[in-house]
């Protein structure tokens, strides 16, 4: 066990050089923990292809996973003989699963506004920006008073998905609900600085300028309600948790009666496909959403409301 414990904590220290996610991190590591403890506590090291191969066979045909989490966990185990142990283990790329194809889940505008109406408070401007500017949800979650630019109508994205930076429009509609948040923000700001709690800070910015978690432009813009405490006693605020706005959007898709199962990510892949039916570029929806390739923005052209690839059938003509 102890050696477990040691093979992890390697792989966390690999992941940080890599600046990978933590939520990347987590991922990674409980997939090389359970690969460990399906072999009876083996060492890695002591194994290779046909491990890994059982490994994944039993999650495909015993646990009944998903491809795209069987996926993941090949990642987790390539990245621990690659980059941590440093070794090679062959054909186990074959084993990779092909994930089905299938189309995103799109509401229809009159659907996305009724969702939106049964969201109350600071989930219901995470909802607005995630349909009115195409956001993931933790790019949501983690935006900062700073990546607001009400001049030029604009939130800047750090970090995105693939650690790229972009900027997308931001919503006049939910001006005034960014007026009164950011109200609320500054108010808990001022009760945080008088109790020591701070903001977290990314990387190591916090020890080039101790200086910033003072500013409001550093802090959260959707900041928890509570402050955590660390082990060395020092009170932190995060940002709101992902969960949270999980549960409410699936709660307001039921209460709001739209007919169909509602999630955070419903909402960027409505905003994808509402542009295109606007008849924006598919290049311009590209860049807002930050895919890296067109072809996965594609996928949204197959969705639109104007039946099979905009094609009208002939069965229509007169």
């Amino acid at each position: 066990m102890t050696g477990d414990v040691k093979l992890l904590s390697r792989m966390r220290t690999v992941l940080r050089i890599r600046h990978c996610s933590r939520a990347t991190e987590e991922a990674y590591t409980g997939w090389v923990r359970r690969f460990v403890h399906f072999h009876g506590l083996r060492h890695p090291a002591e194994m290779g292809a046909p491990e890994v191969a059982a490994f994944l066979g039993h999650l495909a045909e015993e646990r009944k996973v998903s491809a795209a989490t069987q996926t993941q966990a090949l990642a987790a185990l390539l990245f621990l003989y690659r980059r941590v142990l440093e070794r090679e283990i062959g054909w186990v790329e074959a084993l990779r699963a092909k994930a089905p194809v299938r189309l995103p889940v799109v509401l229809s505008r009159e659907n996305a506004r009724a969702v939106l109406g049964v969201l109350e408070g600071d989930k219901c401007l995470v909802g607005q920006l995630l349909y009115g500017s195409g956001l993931r949800l933790m790019e949501c979650l983690r935006l900062r008073v700073q990546d607001l630019d009400h001049e030029r109508g604009e939130i800047r994205i750090r970090r995105g998905k693939g650690a790229k930076d972009r900027v997308t429009m931001l919503p006049a509609l939910a001006a005034e609900a960014l007026r009164l948040q950011l109200a609320r923000v500054e108010a808990l700001h001022v009760r945080d600085r008088a109790q020591g709690v701070r903001v977290w800070l990314p990387d190591a910015f916090a020890r080039k300028s101790s200086m910033a978690a003072q500013a409001i432009t550093w802090q959260w813009l959707f900041p928890a309600s509570r402050a955590l405490t660390d082990r060395a006693g020092v009170r932190w605020r995060l940002h709101l948790h992902p969960s949270a706005v999980q549960r409410a959007v699936a709660e307001a898709g039921r209460v709001s009666g739209v007919g169909q199962r509602v999630t955070c990510h419903a909402f960027r892949h409505s905003f994808a496909t509402h542009l295109l039916e606007d008849g924006y570029d598919i290049r311009t929806v590209q860049e807002l959403l930050g895919h890296r390739n067109v072809a996965t923005t594609m996928i949204y052209t197959h969705v639109l409301n104007r039946g099979g690839l905009g094609v009208r059938s002939p069965l229509d003509r007169r």
